[in-house]
């Protein structure tokens, strides 16, 4: 029985246990480690490796089609190349253009009406309008009744803009100026989206405008830049009046080409006088290449970040 307690069959079981497991022994005898086997060497019934079909069908893409597993997991480096791929896409997104970036490369800086970076994601339709502060000074001070009115921002890739902006922007001005047209002038807008070059092309009076904005980023790719184009830029255009370029980046179309084709593109607008999906792309085919064709293209490379 235990004392002070009514009397407990099941506290005395567990007294008499600690008594014989040596609770009370200051130095208990040590018990010998039972020794533990190796696991069993595993070996999975197949290798990992793409199928057929699987094979046919990353010729087309770049998306990560057959990766197999292993057991029932990813392998480690898929893991590992998955992470590292999302890492580059969230570091891009979060990335924003410096205040006194554009002044320094020689654009008039603009500002559409987001005030942070927050903002910018949430609101998409504050990013479509300059600031009042920004439209007022624009339209006093930029060049008017332009053929081309070429305009670089920051879109979803700040990342993008800073890094192949510059040649791209530069480039198309070039193809431009080549064909004896009046292009406006060179701006940089921050917290930008795609239809801003509405506005900033109406108050220029603008033929055509031009945005070259970051584009959304994928999976290992925070660094392309797109292009879109549209004629007689007005409020209240929709995405059916423009046409865009995408991928523009040293493992896709590269700046210098992509320029070429972006002037042919503006080309034909002015000979057509539309834009979006109106346009012909017919007459130039030969200049566009394989812009101007259906079908699959040839996916760009895909670039391993993590090697195990």
């Amino acid at each position: 029985m235990s004392r002070g307690y009514p009397e407990s069959r099941t506290r005395d079981l567990v007294a008499q246990l600690r008594r014989q497991l040596g609770e009370n022994d200051p130095n208990p005898p040590r018990q010998p480690l039972p020794e533990v086997a190796f696991p069993p060497v595993r070996v999975f019934p197949s290798p990992r490796r793409r199928s057929a079909l699987a094979e046919a069908a990353a010729a087309h893409t770049t998306a990560l089609v057959g990766i197999g597993a292993v057991g029932t997991r990813y392998a480690t480096d898929v893991v590992l190349q998955f992470q590292a791929e999302l890492a580059v896409a969230h570091g891009a997104v979060a990335a924003e253009l410096p205040g006194d970036w554009a002044e320094s490369k020689g654009y008039f800086p603009l500002i559409s009406r987001v005030t942070s970076h927050r903002e910018f994601l949430l609101r998409p339709d504050l990013g479509r309008r300059l600031s009042e502060a920004s439209a007022a000074k624009w339209a006093a001070e930029c060049k008017k009744d332009v053929d081309v009115q070429p305009i670089l921002a920051d879109g979803l890739s700040a990342v993008a803009t800073q890094g192949a902006g510059p040649e791209l922007m530069g480039g198309f001005i070039a193809e431009c100026e080549r064909r004896g047209w009046k292009v406006g002038t060179p701006c940089c807008a921050k917290f930008a989206r795609v239809w801003l070059e509405d506005e900033i092309g109406q108050l220029a009076r603008a033929k055509v405008a031009v945005i070259l904005l970051g584009e959304r980023p994928g999976l290992g790719t925070g660094d392309g830049l797109s292009a879109y184009l549209v004629f007689n830029p007005k409020l209240g255009n929709t995405d059916g009046n423009r046409n865009m370029m995408s991928n523009i980046h040293a493992r896709g179309i590269p700046p210098a080409d992509a320029a070429k084709r972006l002037a042919v593109l503006a080309q034909l607008m002015l000979e057509q006088g539309t834009s979006g999906v109106a346009l012909d792309l017919a007459p130039r085919a030969a200049e566009l290449g394989e812009a101007a064709k259906g079908g699959y293209r040839k996916p760009e490379p895909r670039t391993r970040l993590v090697e195990v």
